[in-house]
C-alpha cells in the first residue's frame, strides 16, 4: 500500500509541475507588464523587442507542447 501512495504523490507532483510550466497566463501577464513599461518609457524599444521575442518564443513552445499531448 505505501508504494501506491508514493506513486500517487509522485504523479500529482508531476502533474502540478507540468501545469506550472505550461501556464500561459503568467507569460501573458509578463507581456502586458512589458508593454506598460515600454509605454511609460521605463525601457527602450530595443529592450522591449528583445524581451517580447523571448516571451513570445516561450508561448509558442508551450502551445506546440500542448498540441503534441
Amino acid at each position: 500500500m505505501p508504494i501506491k501512495g508514493i506513486h500517487f504523490i509522485s504523479k500529482k507532483l508531476s502533474e502540478m509541475a507540468e501545469e506550472d510550466i505550461t501556464d500561459t497566463s503568467r507569460i501573458q501577464e509578463e507581456l502586458l507588464e512589458l508593454q506598460m513599461r515600454y509605454e511609460m518609457e521605463e525601457i527602450t524599444e530595443e529592450e522591449y523587442d528583445k524581451k517580447e521575442k523571448k516571451l513570445l518564443t516561450k508561448l509558442e513552445s508551450i502551445r506546440k507542447y500542448k498540441e503534441k499531448k
